[in-house]
């Protein structure tokens, strides 16, 4: 179960830990080239909480609507591993909320501005100074795709 809280167009939901789910894993690597046999053992299982959510209290998943990060490999109903505790950083992938409005981009920091850089080319870019209301609201640290 997910705690969740509405704001604009995201839903920003917290991660319960409350239980483990461990599933388990196949052992060795999923070749992406040429295919290789299958391996015919499991590793020890895998908890997606302990492996995705390293600072419970910080972190929150956001549901994507759009395509501006396709670039990236972000897109539309992808979900999005976010912790409030790191810091952002030139070339972060953020969660930025920007004139009332959340977003999430590729921060670029100049001296005096940020820009919001989107990585689908249809889009441009966003230019935020002192005259803007802004503030990175948490660093990307997973993609969870999702595939229709």
């Amino acid at each position: 179960m997910m705690n969740e809280k509405t704001n604009n167009t995201l839903t920003f939901h917290t991660p319960d830990l409350s239980t483990r789910q461990e599933l388990p894993v196949a052992g060795g690597e999923v070749k992406a080239g040429f295919p290789s046999p299958a391996d015919d053992f499991l590793d020890s299982p895998l908890d997606l909480n302990r492996e995705l959510v390293h600072n419970p209290a910080s972190t929150f998943f956001v549901r994507v609507a759009g395509d501006s990060m396709a670039g990236d490999g972000i897109g539309d109903g992808d979900l999005l591993v976010v912790d409030r505790s790191v810091g952002a950083y030139d070339g972060c992938i953020a969660v930025c909320y920007v004139d009332g409005e959340f977003t999430v981009k590729r921060v670029r920091l100049e001296k005096g501005c940020a820009w919001l850089m989107p990585s689908n080319p249809r889009y441009r870019p966003i230019r935020v100074d002192a005259g803007n209301e802004f503030l990175i609201w948490g660093v990307v640290r997973h993609v969870i795709k999702s595939f229709k």
